[in-house]
């Protein structure tokens, strides 16, 4: 049975922060023979997301009130997060869709909008280097750890900057579909 993927895009994402977990599950489908994962890519509104400096326009298949469940949720960051963390609707609809994951997964600022939701409590995380005073200042009663590409607590794995969520993306396929799909995965990306 596929797992479902559900990759949440806002203003301002950064590119390879979604793009790089996006190619992990789709590839990972490929060495499954499809059967892997069913892929979401989701924003607050069907409209356009306007993606980190470049401008580059993403199309969103839904929008939040449509997506109540997901095995796997994927949080990626962004250039200013700042809206998004002020917004209360978004961050209760990633609470509870996360609550209800399987997995939840961050990349590089991603992991602000997890502290904000309540979902790295008692947790270890990380995040990109310039975001680390910002995430200990949000979560508090989390553990935070510099100078590592990605903190796996089970259920909840925190990356880096940028291109350590390839490296997170990498870990958790592995974690669900064992190091066969990983490898295969990874040296289709020419990862390996």
């Amino acid at each position: 049975m596929k797992k479902t993927v559900t990759i949440f895009l806002y203003n301002d994402v950064e590119v390879l922060d979604f793009a790089g977990p996006l190619d992990v599950f789709l590839l990972a489908n490929e060495h499954g023979h499809g059967e892997l994962f069913d892929v979401q890519i989701v924003a607050k509104t069907k409209n356009p997301v306007i993606a980190a400096y470049n401008g580059l326009s993403i199309n969103p298949q839904y929008e939040i009130s449509e997506i109540t469940r997901s095995d796997i949720l994927v949080i990626p960051g962004g250039n200013d997060i700042s809206n998004l963390l002020a917004d209360v609707d978004t961050i209760q609809w990633v609470r509870d869709l996360g609550d209800g994951a399987d997995y939840v997964l961050s990349v590089c600022s991603g992991s602000l909008v997890l502290a904000k939701a309540g979902l790295l409590e008692g947790l270890k995380a990380t995040t990109h280097h310039s975001d680390m005073l910002e995430l200990t200042g949000l979560a508090p009663n989390t553990e935070i750890m510099d100078g590592v590409k990605f903190v796996d607590n089970g259920k909840v794995i925190t990356s880096a900057g940028i291109t350590t969520g390839i490296d997170m993306c990498l870990h958790a396929l592995e974690k669900m579909c064992g190091a066969n799909i990983a490898n295969k995965t990874a040296i289709s990306l020419e990862y390996k």
